[in-house]
């Protein structure tokens, strides 16, 4: 028999989220990773708020919606609140009652500061590394580093000499501004909308953009971000933050190894790596390599070169699913505390995997 369809709604409804979650729903493990981080990191949360006033947003809330947002690559965060108003899903993930009001999107933009100041970015992703690390998934042996561009939120158009102090619109209708056949350098010119982003390109062949220098530094096991950093780029900012890296991680094994592409052939490199208890092991260049037999004879050096390219699975994941190929912020430390944060996110979707149901 045909059923009626019911036009009247129902005055009340006894509805348990958590009933409405499947039990094999990837987010479930997800949540049962970060649970763990969350209340760990509480202390720190403490101190970041006043003990009097009126009670804010749960930081715990804050953190689980941007996980949310990074994993399904929800394109802004006024998208977000919108959808934390009627996905049962995402409320029970970020911890909201089904009654419970979403909070207004500049919510976000007001505690941003706050998690940046805390340097909660960096204490989450260590972690996930910790996690890891319990369940000796985490190699301290071998390692691989590799460094991307992120397009900026800045455009062309916003680029002028650094001494040129008009106050002139960035955009008046397109009209007058025009930069070709101008000779533009990051040594004269920056963004007025983004200054600590500069004019970067991939390759010869390619465009100019203005962009951020992200490094990250992974194991070679299972491909898991160990540390992450950004910068402006420059001609040695790639090589630079990746001695960074590897002086900044602790409890390496004697003789670990680190792989690395074609651009980090360099002396510089190769005598920091070394200084910091590494052995480098770099794509030789064709000429002037800084290498020699002495590392590329060994059987360990084809491995690295062969386990270094997973790397590139971290920045297609930043890229696309988290959003990341033009970055929404503004601002090294902004930038940075995003990109730290969306490697911890890789990091809970591969140990979703590799750890046990």
């Amino acid at each position: 028999m045909r059923g009626d369809e019911r036009v009247q709604g129902m005055m009340f409804a006894t509805v348990v989220l958590e009933d409405r979650v499947p039990a094999d729903h990837p987010l479930r493990a997800i949540r049962r990773l970060v649970d763990p981080i969350l209340r760990d990191l509480s202390p720190q949360f403490e101190a970041l708020y006043s003990q009097t006033g009126r009670p804010s947003i749960p930081p715990e809330q804050l953190l689980r919606a941007l996980l949310l947002q990074l994993l399904y690559s929800i394109r802004s965060e006024r998208q977000l609140v919108e959808q934390l108003e009627y996905n049962l899903l995402y409320r029970w993930f970020v911890g909201l009652d089904l009654d419970a009001a979403a909070w207004h999107a500049t919510t976000f933009s007001k505690n941003r500061q706050r998690l940046l100041d805390g340097d909660i970015a960096a204490q989450f992703l260590a972690r996930t590394v910790a996690t890891a690390e319990q369940a000796r998934l985490l190699s301290r042996e071998h390692f691989s580093v590799d460094g991307t561009l992120l397009e900026a939120w800045a455009s062309q158009k916003s680029v002028r000499p650094k001494d040129d102090d008009s106050d002139r619109p960035v955009d008046p209708g397109n009209d007058g501004v025009s930069f070709h056949g101008e000779k533009r350098s990051n040594a004269t010119h920056q963004s007025v909308t983004d200054p600590d982003a500069r004019m970067a390109r991939k390759s010869s062949n390619t465009a100019s953009i203005l962009a951020y220098q992200a490094s990250a530094l992974v194991d070679n096991r299972h491909g898991l971000v160990v540390n992450t950093v950004v910068s402006s780029p420059s001609g040695r900012a790639e090589v630079e933050d990746a001695l960074c890296l590897l002086q900044g991680i602790a409890g390496v094994a004697p003789r670990a190894t680190v792989g690395a592409d074609k651009g980090y052939d360099t002396r510089d490199f190769v005598e920091g790596a070394r200084a910091a208890g590494f052995t480098p092991h770099v794509a030789e260049k064709a000429k002037g390599s800084a290498l020699d037999g002495r590392t590329t004879r060994h059987e360990g050096y084809d491995i690295s070169q062969r386990a270094r390219k997973k790397i590139e699975e971290v920045f297609g994941w930043l890229k696309t699913v988290a959003g990341l190929r033009k970055v929404k912020h503004r601002g090294t430390a902004r930038v940075d505390w995003i990109v730290t944060f969306a490697c911890a996110a890789y990091n809970l979707v591969r140990l979703r995997r590799l750890l046990p149901a």
